[in-house]
């Protein structure tokens, strides 16, 4: 008890005793007022008698303001609900003071205690009000440019701490406080350990568990969500961020455990960031054996082919992290080569061997002239046209490029006695229903038909992955760009689900899978549940603080040329193995007869090069015979669906989320 009270008395600051002080002083006053009124009429009190409301309504109204919790609000943020807790103070004090003159046998008249409640509250709400103004007016002086924002917190645990510490320390601070901080205005802490629920952290009430998320945003009037828990699991935090995401409250998260720097020179709060296209997964990152790559990378001259694009500049900058001997950048678009050259020219200055050169794959002399100068031990192989609809259009274009440009490549890295070659394929490779994807499975016969050869010491390795969040051509920069000009996000099937990770994410499965490949292996990266793309699509949305279908309309336009419903990430003939990591798997390889190979190879190459269309989506599809027509693909999965929608609909209805096992991508708004 007695801990208790000295924790009362040392968290009672200066400026709550300032108002204290000024309570007591109206108190006084009202009472004298009070008196005066009631003596013109012949009813005052005697000297002797008003001492008591005076001495006793003063202490007994203080202590009720205090236990309502009318010293424990910010002026800045006094809301008129606010002022509930100085008439429920003042009410309780004066019918207290009654009490207690009645026991002293000195009653006070009622209506000397009834006049005396309606001035003392109106007194005290209207010194609350005319300070909370004056405060504020002379606080923002100087501070124009600081936003407080009135912030939930939910955790109310180490990581919370910290950051309410952190906000409490830059507002101190003689210069000004960090501005970062000083823009958080805690004013409510949510945490689902309901033993804590009443209790305060550093001053700040834990008012409701997660359940109550929706409610006091709403009640307290909360301009930002912390996500406070950098230790929850996946499940747990996609939970919350979808409570969070109702609210309509720009959401803030710590970041996982895993990912937080704890030293002096960076606070907590500065880690503190918004929700990221990469926390629509919903998941945490998957992480690498960065050893095995250490060993693998360094010291070594490494090229990639496509290096200005959004894989292969992700490829190159993780490549430097290794001390190369040399990095070779090797694309046909000027633009991007010179973008990424300048990026690591800024960071790593002289003390990394780069080399850019402009070239484009499909011309065999130019790329055997780089490799016959630079020698390259490591290839990377991620030039190509992956752009569904665009090659529909264009096969002849993506034949050239996929198809005679992975075979240049491939075949000039065997020639000159490359060590590893790592080609980057997709998941529309597997049953491909396009001609882009049917390119792409085609150059994962090649690499496997290579690495069968045994003609020299090259090791082929393929990796197969999903989409990449926010690489050129996918989805999330359409849809931002949609949401940021005010125009209708377009979805193109309601059913349509795709794999997705962050580019850091799959440029890490190409190195791992490339430090610990033997040859002729497809890695396939274990990426969990599929995500809706229109669940993809209200969650962006919600990040940008709007109600989906009711602020952004969601249009559904129709399946493009050549897309699928659901795409694939193994064919029906691989089986997996498990590798080291648990994440990552290996494809079974499939045998590929040389002679019928290499002569189908030569007709489909002939065929595009004189840009004979027909003869060579034809040839495309002899070579790949799990080509199939959209429509035909289309039409089976959904008849499956509809089979499974049959089966579970008696049931119940709750059931009918089973159909598929497709991920609820979380969001905060």
């Amino acid at each position: 008890m007695k801990a208790k009270f000295k924790k009362y008395v040392s968290s009672f600051s200066h400026r709550k005793m300032l108002l204290a002080v000024a309570d007591g002083f109206i108190l006084i006053i009202a009472s004298l007022i009070t008196n005066f009124l009631l003596s013109l009429g012949g009813a005052g009190l005697s000297v002797a008698d008003l001492m008591i409301p005076i001495v006793i309504g003063t202490i007994c109204c203080f202590a009720f303001l205090f236990i309502w919790g009318a010293y424990s609000k910010m002026w800045r943020y006094f809301r008129s609900s606010d002022y509930l807790t100085c008439v429920l103070g003042v009410v309780c004090g004066v019918s207290a003071t009654c009490l207690f003159s009645y026991i002293l046998d000195r009653a006070v008249p009622l209506s000397f205690s009834l006049l005396h409640m309606i001035i003392a509250t109106i007194g005290i709400c209207l010194f609350r009000l005319i300070f909370r103004r004056t405060f504020i007016e002379i606080t923002e002086i100087g501070h124009q440019e600081i936003r407080f924002k009135r912030t939930m917190i939910i955790g109310g645990g180490t990581a919370c701490r910290m950051l309410l510490t952190e906000i409490k320390n830059a507002k101190k601070s003689p210069y000004e406080g960090d501005k970062v901080s000083a823009q958080f205005t805690p004013i409510c802490i949510i945490d689902d350990d309901r033993n804590k629920v009443g209790s305060d952290v550093m001053g700040v009430e834990i008012v409701g568990t997660t359940a109550d998320i929706e409610r006091f945003a709403k009640e307290k009037e909360i301009e930002q969500i912390i996500f406070a828990v950098p230790s929850a699991v996946e499940d747990e935090r996609a939970r919350v961020m979808e409570i969070c995401s109702k609210t309509g409250v720009p959401v803030k998260i710590v970041p996982f455990i895993g990912n937080l720097i704890f030293d002096e020179k960076t606070p907590l709060l500065q880690q503190v960031r918004d929700i990221k296209v990469e926390d629509l997964l919903g998941r945490d990152p998957i992480k690498f054996d960065n050893e095995d790559i250490r060993r693998f990378i360094g010291g070594k001259v490494c090229m990639v082919t496509g290096g200005g694009g959004s894989i292969g500049s992700e490829l190159v900058r993780q490549i430097a992290k290794y001390h190369p001997k040399q990095v070779i950048i090797v694309d046909i678009y000027e633009n991007n080569a010179y973008e990424i050259q300048q990026e690591l020219v800024m960071e790593y200055g002289k003390s990394l061997d780069l080399v850019t050169l402009i070239a484009s794959v499909r011309d065999y002399y130019r790329i055997n002239q780089i490799f016959k100068k630079y020698k390259p031990q490591v290839v990377f192989h991620a030039a190509a046209h992956k752009h569904v609809p665009l090659m529909e259009a264009s096969p002849m274009e993506a034949i050239k490029n996929n198809i005679v440009g992975t075979f240049n490549v491939a075949s000039l890295a065997q020639f000159h006695l490359v060590e590893k070659f790592v080609m980057i394929s997709t998941d529309k490779a597997v049953n491909p229903t396009n001609v882009m994807g049917a390119s792409k499975r085609c150059c994962e016969m090649i690499v496997q038909y290579l690495s069968q050869q045994h003609d020299g010491r090259t090791e082929f390795v393929t990796t197969r992955f999903g989409n990449v969040l926010g690489s050129n051509g996918s989805v999330i920069p359409l849809f931002k760009k949609q949401i940021e000009q005010g125009k209708p996000v377009t979805v193109t099937h309601p059913d349509v689900i795709r794999y997705f990770m962050t580019i850091p994410e799959a440029v890490s499965l190409v190195m791992e899978a490339a430090a610990i490949a033997k040859g002729g292996e497809i890695f396939v990266l274990d990426m969990g549940k599929p995500v809706r793309i229109v669940a993809l699509a209200e969650n962006l949305i919600r990040m940008y603080g709007k109600v989906p279908y009711k602020d952004v309309e969601i249009k559904f336009v129709g399946l493009r040329p050549g897309e699928k419903i659901k795409e694939e990430l193994l064919m029906n003939e691989e089986g997996l193995q498990k590798t080291a990591n648990k994440l990552i798997y290996i494809g079974k390889q499939i045998q590929i007869d040389s002679t019928n190979f290499a002569m189908r190879l030569r007709i489909l190459r002939d065929a595009a090069l004189k840009n004979n269309e027909k003869i060579a989506v034809d040839a495309l599809h002899e070579m790949v015979p799990t080509f199939v027509t959209p429509e035909e693909f289309n039409r089976h999965e959904l008849e499956k669906r509809n089979q499974l929608d049959a089966q579970n609909k008696p049931q119940d209805d709750g059931d009918a989320a089973k159909k598929e096992p497709v991920q609820s991508v979380p969001a905060p708004v």
